[in-house]
Order: C-alpha cells, then sequence, then structure tokens
C-alpha cells in the first residue's frame, strides 16, 4: 500500500522536516484549489489526497510532540 510507505516514511523524519513538510503540502493545497476554482484543474481527487497527506503530517508531529513529553 502507498499511503503505508509514506507513513513510515514521515515516521523516520525529525520534527524540523516534518514541518516543512506541512508547509510544502499547504502549499500545493492552495495551488490545487486556486487551479480548481479557475477550472485548471484536471486530477481533482488529488486535493482530497493532500488534504489527507496534511493530516497525516499533523498527526505525526503530535505523537512526536507527546512521545517527547
Amino acid at each position: 500500500m502507498k499511503t503505508k510507505g509514506y507513513v513510515i516514511d514521515l515516521k523516520n523524519k525529525s520534527a524540523a522536516e516534518l514541518n516543512n513538510e506541512l508547509v510544502a503540502a499547504k502549499k500545493e493545497l492552495f495551488n490545487l484549489r486556486f487551479q480548481n476554482a479557475t477550472n485548471q484543474l484536471d486530477n481533482t481527487a488529488r486535493i482530497k489526497e493532500v488534504r489527507k497527506n496534511i493530516a497525516r503530517i499533523q498527526t505525526i508531529i503530535t505523537q512526536k510532540q507527546r512521545a517527547a513529553n
């Protein structure tokens, strides 16, 4: 499964790398929404996928913070 590999990769990253990944995903989501609003987006399912990836990144950040405390 593709998502399991992605989550494993996220768990191996540091907090700074996760924050960079989160910022990049949010920028991508903004661009996808902009393209969708201007009818330039071909694959609308990508919006849902990026939103879920943002949630995955935030979950792992939270898990690492709780484990540190």
